[in-house]
């Protein structure tokens, strides 16, 4: 069965910049400006912003649970070589279908305000290891 590396990238939200006083984070009306609560507390010491990548599935534990539940299903069809028949063609989030190369879904966050973000997943097929004599 073919290997694939699955990547998860914000493609759209609002992370603002993290406040804090002491270790104590200051949490803005996210809801009213916008901004993912997840994005916004990050790593603890900076936002997230469009562009971050995470692995999957190394980086579950980094991820917003509410994100997670939301790309379960397109994540798992990815990994077992399977595509989505939606392409979204002439929109911002028209897809890559390559079965030998990059494959790309876009997924929105279920937070119903706009505080809600867009994943972009890539699924890389990457090299199975090698076996070497002796081994299994």
């Amino acid at each position: 069965m073919k290997q694939y590396r699955i990547e998860l990238e914000i493609y759209e939200g609002k992370g603002g910049t993290l406040k804090k006083r002491g270790d104590e984070i200051i949490y803005p009306d996210v809801a009213k400006e916008g901004i993912c609560a997840w994005m916004y507390r990050g790593d603890g010491t900076t936002s997230y912003q469009q562009g971050k990548r995470f692995s999957y599935p190394d980086d579950l534990g980094q991820l917003c649970p509410w994100l997670v539940d939301a790309i379960n299903s397109a994540v798992r069809v990815l990994n077992f070589g399977g595509t989505l028949p939606w392409t979204y063609e002439n929109t911002p989030y028209a897809k890559e279908i390559d079965p030998n190369g990059v494959t790309t879904e876009f997924i929105r966050c279920v937070d119903p305000t706009d505080s809600g973000i867009v994943v972009k997943i890539i699924r890389t097929p990457v090299d199975p290891p090698r076996r070497t004599l002796g081994s299994c």
